[in-house]
């Protein structure tokens, strides 16, 4: 599990062909408009990374409630960090 303060990542090595991603909004975040709105900004962020995603993993994104709060660019830099650690983007070692 990689933590930050705004969102933790699960990341799991599969054999697939296509890398996978879930995401986990709990009721902590706020009412359901809240985190539907916190999904969306995720499914961007993840779209702005696409290119860069290898293939072959699991990824489970965690939002945290401080997440709610933070800009776009704070969110695609996070992402990018903790994919990165995880070995999930080209370039990274794992």
């Amino acid at each position: 599990m990689r933590s930050h303060p705004l969102l933790a990542a699960r990341i799991l090595r599969t054999d697939l062909e296509t890398t996978r991603f879930g995401m986990a909004t709990g009721r902590v975040i706020g009412s359901a408009v809240v985190r539907n709105r916190v999904r969306r900004r995720i499914r961007e962020a993840l779209r702005a990374l696409g290119p860069s995603i290898q293939p072959g993993w699991d990824v489970l994104l965690v939002a945290r409630p401080a997440l709610v709060d933070a800009d776009y660019e704070t969110l695609v830099k996070t992402l990018r960090r903790q994919l990165a650690r995880g070995g999930v983007l080209e370039g990274s070692n794992g």
